[in-house]
């Protein structure tokens, strides 16, 4: 054979072995021997609200790739959620939000048996708004405006005087909030905290706002219903005269840039994982350690959820389709966990 046909040859593989590790590389792919977390099963816990499966399912699929066998989300009550993880019946929750879910952390058994790990996303706001053209009309910017029976008889619907707020579901935390500024800001007497399971209150509120009548709620971002309810289009935040929070919040940032002092923390989002476990799997704390979504990423999601794209299959394709738009930087976080088993 000749000098030419070797070197023919030895070029043709290369080029061959480039193309195939690039594939590899773009498709996910990982060696047998290169899966840290195989033989290990995960039990992963969420909420319940399909608007929050979406992150589980990020960090779900990071663990798929480093090996573990990672079982569906089981769905729970928060504060459940965070007692079930610190037991060991679970082995993480997301999202934990910080410190809105402080407390629940705390009546679980505090770090020693469970800890939120990483920063899956930051700037999470929330606080109290009404629609726009209510504002304008009567100048109304600060929830303590409430106080006065005839601001608070505008946002009236079921004819008791008192304004109607349509507010947090029980079991969240932010229920907790809101009761503690009912009393802080005096708003008692003049408004009426209505809760129940808040995807369902706010569509009636959604069409409220459609209707041009008035509307009070309280809401947060990362959500869908931000894509309908535009501040500073058909409605408007309320901000609060100071803070007051429980007393396991004291002190917590509350004012955000460009609205105001809102009342509520500005939260971040985290893995809740049990102590123990990470404890065991370095490998799975360095990925939570890791991986993060920009909060705009979520709220993209979170629309197409509203648009009917939401069922779990529905909401495991947008987490996969994210991961190959990140594919780059998910595989450096892959590769940073990895080395945590050396």
């Amino acid at each position: 054979m000749s000098q030419f046909t070797i070197t023919s040859a030895l070029r043709t593989l290369a080029v061959a072995v480039t193309v195939f590790g690039t594939m590899m590389l773009t498709s996910g792919y990982v060696a047998a021997e290169d899966l840290p977390g195989k033989g290990a099963t995960v039990k992963p816990m969420y909420n319940g609200i399909a608007e929050e499966l979406f992150e589980s399912y990020v960090v779900k699929l990071g663990l798929d790739d480093l090996g573990y066998t990672v079982e569906e989300p089981a769905q729970s009550q928060v504060a459940v959620a965070h007692v079930a993880v610190a037991n060991g019946d679970a082995d993480y929750y997301t999202p934990h939000w910080y410190p809105l879910h402080t407390a629940f952390a705390n009546q679980a058994g505090g770090d020693a048996k469970a800890h939120r790990v990483g920063t899956l996303a930051r700037n999470s706001i929330q606080g109290y708004s009404i629609d726009k053209a209510t504002a304008d009309k009567y100048g109304i910017k600060s929830i303590d405006q409430l106080k006065d029976p005839k601001i608070a008889k505008l946002f009236d619907i079921d004819g008791d005087g008192k304004a109607d707020l349509y507010g947090c579901e029980p079991g969240w935390g932010c229920e907790r909030i809101i009761e503690h500024h009912l009393d802080a800001y005096g708003l008692r007497d003049t408004v009426t905290h209505n809760q129940g399971e808040y995807f369902a209150l706010i569509a009636d509120a959604i069409e409220r706002v459609k209707e041009g009548k008035p509307v009070l709620y309280y809401g947060w971002t990362p959500t869908w219903i931000n894509g309908i309810l535009r501040h500073g289009e058909n409605v408007s935040w309320l901000t609060v005269p100071f803070t007051a929070l429980p007393d396991e919040q004291a002190g917590a940032e509350t004012a955000v840039a460009g609205i105001g002092n809102l009342g509520f923390t500005v939260n971040t989002h985290h893995v809740f994982a049990n102590t123990a476990f990470l404890e065991k799997n370095p490998v799975a704390n360095k990925w939570f350690e890791q991986v993060q979504i920009p909060i705009e990423d979520i709220d993209s999601e979170n629309l197409l959820i509203h648009k009917g794209e939401k069922s779990n299959d529905d909401i495991r394709r947008h987490a996969e389709d994210w991961k190959k738009a990140h594919l780059d930087e998910w595989n450096k976080w892959i590769a940073q966990a990895k080395l945590a088993s050396k």
